[in-house]
């Protein structure tokens, strides 16, 4: 992409973020479902429209790229939900903080995710070896999301950092609505509230799940234009569909499922399209084909649909089943 265009998406997305906080700011009730709903319209609307864009003026290749890794992150991002949920309930935190808390958590882990992206972007151009990394540890991902299951509460513990800041942090014990600093009323010192410590949490969960769903977008495009945009729309997104989904979350019982599918698929992607480029496109008598987007996305999309209609099947026969009393 040309410097401008950079420079033009750059400012629209910081103006998103703007006018997001500005929206923040001024609520003074804990998110609705009806708010979260029209938010998040309105989030997958401004992602179609970015689509709409980029196949009108850079081809359908892109297009199509953009709308392959959006929905592979957004549904990545979707088992960050899970993660969320626990944080919420560890800290209780109040209702009317918590789009604060995920806001602020989601805009850092944005701006640490585009550092991320960019030094996967020079390691590719560097090195197309760097494919086998990523190709192997998407695979072995997968593997270890199958075995592991659905999500519990022992998806977050405090680490060695939060328990850091716990001991460094002039902390409150009390909340003070949405507020991140108060006055504590006996000793006049002005105090952290522990929102501090959720931001934090939030931002690192979500930087922790970016070690897997960056190297798997790339598996989808090598554009560093792309993987930067369909990330930045994916985590804006986020925040509003944790109101909307939040309680359905338990429902969708193969979520880890589907994903592990979706990042092996990848993986093996990956894995194939560095043996092409490594001129090793030929195992015996097998030739190795190559995986266009339609097929990436046609393949990603069967996979969510079918995750989510196998889910919701298994929640609706196991809400039914009457449990039989048996007498001694």
């Amino acid at each position: 992409m040309p410097p401008l265009v950079w420079v033009l998406t750059i400012a629209g997305l910081v103006a998103i973020v703007a006018f997001d906080l500005i929206v923040i700011s001024r609520r003074n009730h804990a998110v609705t479902i009806k708010d979260a709903t029209r938010w998040v319209l309105f989030y997958v609307g401004l992602a179609a429209l970015f689509a709409i864009g980029l196949f009108m003026f850079s081809g359908g290749k892109t297009g199509g790229e953009f709308v392959a890794g959006y929905i592979t992150e957004y549904s990545l991002s979707v088992d960050n939900l899970f993660v969320f949920v626990i944080i919420m309930a560890r800290f209780s935190v109040p209702a009317l903080a918590q789009d604060k808390v995920l806001y602020i958590g989601i805009v850092v882990s944005m701006l640490l995710r585009a550092v991320f992206i960019l030094a996967g972007a020079a390691a590719i151009s560097a090195a197309s070896w760097v494919f086998y990394i990523f190709g192997a540890f998407l695979v072995y991902t997968a593997i270890k999301l199958a075995i592991e299951g659905e999500n519990d509460d022992e998806d977050f513990q405090e680490n060695a950092v939060l328990r850091g800041m716990r001991r460094i942090l002039p902390l409150g014990h009390d909340y003070d609505g949405a507020k991140l600093a108060t006055r504590d009323e006996k000793t006049g010192k002005r105090l952290l509230t522990p929102l501090v410590i959720v931001i934090s949490a939030i931002g690192m969960a979500n930087v922790i799940f970016a070690l897997d769903s960056i190297p798997a977008i790339f598996g989808l495009t090598q554009d560093a234009y792309v993987v930067l945009t369909a990330n930045a729309f994916a985590l804006m997104g986020l925040r509003q569909l944790y109101f909307l989904i939040g309680g359905l979350l338990e429902r969708i019982v193969y979520l880890n499922v589907g994903l592990s599918v979706i990042l092996a698929f990848i993986g093996i992607k990956l894995i194939v399209e560095a043996l092409h480029g490594s001129h090793i496109d030929d195992i015996g008598a097998i030739h190795l084909p190559h995986i266009g987007i339609i097929t990436s996305l046609s393949f990603i999309g069967a996979t969510l649909f079918v995750t989510t209609v196998a889910s919701l099947v298994k929640s609706s026969y196991d809400a039914r089943r009457v449990p039989v009393r048996t007498d001694d």
